[in-house]
């Protein structure tokens, strides 16, 4: 014979205050692991809305990011005559030779500054990304203009349309704000190449190219071509697999916060097993009772079981609820590969959500277990004696 699950679900409801010390245990240990699982979503979102799926980037080969590429004009040239590269408006190749360095800005909450992705591009580069202007105009080439993404815009004080920014060999004005949606464009300044290249010293010696292929067929052979050409010695990917490989930035976060999050699981589901140890000691009687009116031991086994697995459930709903305030909150991180931070959205998907429950679950029947079982062995007589 079974025991009716809401015999379960009524004992937490009786001992509602141990259930929720207990419940609120589970739930601060979820609310860390989810806090990290949305940061590290919310800056995957980032790199992974960055890019066109038919660019392909192309750097020196050897070079792990466009900062560290040596890439020269020369070679830019010789690109342009490749097969699959698709057309711009004006019928010329759609290739954006483009130069990325960092610059130092002052932020809000940092007066000593922070590092910025300052990018070169050229009239091709901006027609490849697709960027809206909800503030402003483009820069006009030769000029010292800037255009700063709406993150840079948000973040730094000193950043405003109208405001000059000092780097390189003067100053420049900001003329507009970019939005590149939830990219890591955002988190960028555009300038004049030429003019950014004079300022650094870099005419002849730039960062990358940028290429839209006419088709995906036409993007795999490009990239081919791009690798196995001798001459050229330049590394090809797409842009799309560039920025993912960017995600090492939050790794060290994601481990320290996983492991503070299986730390304080491990004192949760030890909250959970006093609970359960606990709730068989003082229902001795009832389990007694339970076994003369003809319930059998996997029946009180299995009620013990759930009840545990049911105050985890509730932590996991409630470390879920204090999580849930978090998402889309914006923040930043420094990436070990620009340099420079990367502003992002914190962001808890459905699918954070149901591996916080499935987490919160885990501490539940690591701290059941054992109380069930041993409510279920109890003998009949030793448990009436309680009576």
């Amino acid at each position: 014979m079974k025991i009716p699950l809401s015999y379960s679900i009524r004992n937490l409801a009786v001992r509602r205050t141990t259930t929720l010390m207990t419940a609120l245990g589970i739930a601060a240990t979820v609310a860390v692991l989810l806090a990290v699982m949305a940061l590290a979503e919310g800056l995957r979102s980032a790199f992974a809305a960055t890019g066109h799926p038919l660019h392909v980037l192309v750097t020196r080969k050897g070079s792990d990011s466009e900062l560290s590429s040596n890439f020269e004009r020369r070679v830019f040239q010789d690109l342009l005559y490749k097969p699959g590269i698709a057309s711009g408006s004006n019928g010329q190749p759609l290739a954006s030779l483009e130069m990325v360095t960092v610059i130092n800005l002052p932020a809000a909450d940092n007066p000593d500054g922070v590092n910025v992705t300052l990018r070169g591009v050229g009239p091709a580069g901006i027609e490849m990304r697709d960027l809206a202007m909800p503030q402003g105009r483009w820069f006009e080439s030769g000029k010292r203009e800037a255009v700063v993404g709406k993150s840079i815009l948000a973040r730094f004080p000193t950043a405003q349309v109208g405001d000059t920014l000092r780097f390189g060999k003067g100053e420049w004005q900001i003329v507009g704000v970019m939005d590149g949606g939830r990219s890591a464009v955002n988190s960028e300044v555009f300038v004049d190449l030429n003019q950014a290249a004079s300022d650094f010293d870099r005419s002849s010696v730039l960062s990358s190219a940028l290429l839209r292929a006419s088709d995906e067929l036409a993007r795999n052979a490009l990239i081919n071509d791009l690798e196995t050409d001798q001459r050229l010695n330049v590394a090809a990917r797409t842009e799309r697999d560039y920025y993912a490989s960017q995600m090492v930035a939050s790794a060290p976060i994601q481990f320290l916060g996983t492991f503070v999050a299986i730390i304080m699981a491990i004192g949760s589901s030890f909250a959970c097993m006093n609970t359960m140890y606990a709730a068989v000691a003082r229902r001795s009687k009832e389990i007694g009772t339970l076994r003369v009116l003809g319930f059998s031991q996997w029946s009180i086994l299995t009620a013990f079981f759930l009840e545990s697995l049911a105050l985890a459930a509730i932590g996991g709903l409630l470390g879920i609820v204090l999580v849930l305030p978090l998402s889309n909150v914006s923040t930043a991180i420094g990436s070990f590969v620009s340099f420079s931070e990367v502003s992002f959205n914190l962001s808890v998907t459905p699918s954070v959500m149901i591996t916080g429950l499935i987490f919160a679950l885990v501490m539940g029947v690591l701290g059941g277990l054992l109380p069930a079982r041993m409510a279920a062995r109890k003998e009949i007589l030793n448990a009436l004696r309680d009576i």
